[in-house]
């Protein structure tokens, strides 16, 4: 198997925007650098934002759609994160010393019915990530366009918030990989494990609306994955078009 490192994207605020990047250094052991740094808690959230913390507790866009159409770009200098989205002026704030900013600036893309943003929390040393182990998420545009023939339209990869993509490969070839180690440039992963898609994936990430079912698409193939999660097995920088190969 050879492929080819496509797109790669960070979060700095977890279900509240992304960013592309043409390069990006690892560390093993670590989250992506920036990716899910920060992360929306509600009112019903029971974490006090000291350690790691199920998704359950934030905001995302399984419960509020329009989140998914927030785009993003962060100054790593000074933290300051610019944020866009199609209703709302862009806005630049410093995630932690803004968060009433913030909280107001997501409040109308929040849906009545659902806990309401309160509060912005950040763990020592590690990014928010689904997982209670430090990962990242690896998708397949092979695998994306097979779920966009089963719907039969044209979707964006963005519904996914993969940080990694990978060109070359055949539909859930991933899925193989399990217990594997893959290479991409000089950095070696671990993959871990399949990825169990939400609601999230049915929002359109230029508007915000709920417009594809893709659970439902994926039911048909007999689950509801998409992606597998990669542990940094070795440090490195990896970049947009460098080969990928599984050892």
């Amino acid at each position: 198997m050879t492929a080819t490192l496509a797109p790669i994207w960070r979060h700095p605020v977890k279900s509240h925007g992304r960013e592309q990047l043409s390069e990006v250094s690892l560390e093993a052991g670590k989250t992506m650098p920036w990716d899910r740094t920060w992360a929306v808690a509600h009112e019903g959230a029971r974490t006090d934002g000291t350690d790691w913390a199920p998704c359950a507790n934030f905001s995302r866009g399984a419960k509020a759609p329009q989140l998914m159409a927030i785009a993003c770009k962060l100054d790593e200098a000074t933290e300051a994160l610019t944020l866009s989205h199609p209703d709302q002026e862009t806005v630049t704030l410093h995630p932690e010393r803004d968060s009433a900013q913030l909280m107001e600036w997501v409040k109308p893309l929040m849906p009545e019915n659902r806990a309401q943003s309160t509060r912005v929390v950040r763990v020592d040393g590690r990014g928010m990530t689904d997982t209670p182990f430090p990962s990242l998420s690896i998708a397949n545009i092979a695998t994306h366009r097979a779920v966009e023939g089963a719907l039969n339209t044209p979707l964006s990869m963005q519904r996914w918030r993969a940080n990694l993509w990978l060109d070359g490969l055949e539909p859930w070839e991933e899925f193989g990989w399990i217990g594997k180690t893959l290479r991409i440039g000089d950095v070696e992963f671990t993959i871990e494990e399949r990825i169990t898609r939400c609601l999230a994936t049915t929002a359109n990430p230029e508007t915000g609306e709920r417009d594809a079912d893709t659970l439902g698409a994926l039911k048909t193939w007999d689950h509801q994955d998409f992606g597998v999660y990669a542990v940094v097995k070795t440090s490195g920088i990896i970049r947009s078009g460098d080969k990928a190969y599984i050892t």
